[in-house]
């Protein structure tokens, strides 16, 4: 019997031994990798048949829930091995099966639930009440956030008054409605003055101007420095100005209907008429009234400015012995003023409140009426009677006097 065992060829397997541990140690967790199937180790014979100590089955560890939203995949349990092959017996050996590797559990974490709302799908997670102040107490301070310098809540400023427009533009020098536009938030009174340089200097020499002349108004300063006349000049020139403006709205205001008429009467009956000049007389027929001028048969165009009187003869006949008469304006009528301002008489308001009353005229060329006045008319008066009307123009009157004072002078002189 030949006592040296016969070699025997051992396959290429590599055999993966777990190490056993020993009593009292912690068991080994192993680490959360991605299990591979691997061949299924082959026993090695060993003289004395030995029980292999089966290896502790480790314990699943309790994983801890991940905050993370997205859960990760886990690797699938690998699927138990097969056994290897029962190796040939040997001559004087008795084989002992070994028992096969208990197959490792899975060491994934198992996805913890999602809550509600939570999909990849889902909209925005409702967010909770903002912290930093007690409930009820509305918005806090700051702008967008409560950050400072961020968006504030808009809150309607109450209007600039005229006095602190005003007193914006006096000290800047700039228009009214750029010291606005600053005190309500628009553009600043220096970013102006910037963009409109030559504006600008316009300004500082009106504004010098005003604190020269404290009664002089912004758009009189401008006036003055446009003009190029001095403030006394141009202040003239605006009051003529104002009195040739008041003087049309008062013209206005006046009912010329009747005066129209009876000149309307004289044409249509082709009256002969006496016109009553500065330093003359004429006889004539009156065939055309125009705004400016009358149309006479035989004079042919006469200016109105020219007239002083005109009546029908009989009554300028029977009036003409008992007329008084200025000896000076006799002599050298005054001149009648183009200007409607410069006249003595322009406003016809004047005469409204005398109607019916006997009142005295002194007319340019001495001639002196005390007759009852009748009609006022836009440009011209009505005296005397029905039938007997003696037609005087405004331009032509040179003094006027009220019935108050004409009695007055009647007893002074008695």
């Amino acid at each position: 019997m030949n006592d040296r065992k016969t070699r025997r060829v051992v396959p290429a397997v590599e055999v993966i031994r777990r190490p056993a541990s020993t009593p009292g140690s912690a068991p080994v967790t192993p680490t959360p990798t991605a299990t591979t199937p691997t061949p299924a180790p082959t026993p090695r014979p060993t003289p004395t048949p030995r029980p292999a100590a089966p290896a502790p089955t480790p314990r699943p560890t309790a994983a801890a829930p991940t905050p993370a939203p997205t859960p990760r995949p886990t690797s699938p349990a690998p699927a138990p091995t097969p056994a290897a092959p029962t190796p040939r017996p040997t001559a004087g050996v008795a084989p002992t099966p070994t028992p096969a590797p208990t197959p490792r559990p899975s060491t994934g974490v198992a996805p913890t639930p999602r809550p509600s709302g939570m999909g990849p799908g889902a909209g925005a997670r409702p967010m909770g009440p903002r912290p930093g102040g007690p409930p009820g107490a509305g918005p806090r301070p700051g702008g967008f956030g409560g950050r400072p310098g961020g968006f504030r809540p808009s809150t309607p400023r109450p209007p600039p008054t005229p006095e602190q427009i005003q007193a914006l533009a006096v000290r800047e020098h700039v228009p009214a409605r750029i010291a606005k536009g600053e005190l309500e938030g628009k553009m600043k009174c220096r970013i102006w003055r910037k963009l409109h340089a030559e504006e600008a200097k316009r300004f500082d020499q009106v504004y010098e101007l005003m604190g020269q002349t404290p009664s002089l108004s912004l758009g009189d300063a401008f006036g003055v420095l446009q003009s190029g006349m001095t403030v006394a000049e141009f202040m003239a020139r605006k009051e003529r100005t104002q009195r040739k403006a008041a003087i049309k709205q008062a013209r206005g205001e006046v009912e010329n209907a009747i005066v129209a008429e009876f000149l309307t009467g004289l044409i249509g009956a082709k009256a002969e008429v006496s016109v009553v000049l500065a330093e003359r007389s004429l006889l004539d027929t009156l065939q055309v009234e125009e705004p400016i001028a009358f149309t006479l048969e035989r004079t042919g165009r006469l200016e109105k400015l020219q007239v002083v009187l005109l009546a029908r003869r009989a009554d300028w006949e029977r009036l003409l012995p008992g007329l008084e008469r200025d000896a000076k304006l006799t002599q050298k009528p005054a001149a009648v003023a183009r200007q409607p301002d410069k006249r003595p008489y322009s406003d016809p308001r004047a005469f409204l409140d005398h109607i019916g009353q006997t009142v005295k005229l002194v007319l340019r060329n001495g001639i002196t009426l005390q007759l009852p006045l009748m009609h006022v008319g836009r440009f011209d008066l009505l005296l005397g009677e029905t039938g007997h009307e003696v037609f005087v123009p405004l331009h032509a009157l040179l003094r006027f006097e009220p019935p108050a004072a004409a009695e007055s002078d009647t007893e002074d002189e008695a």
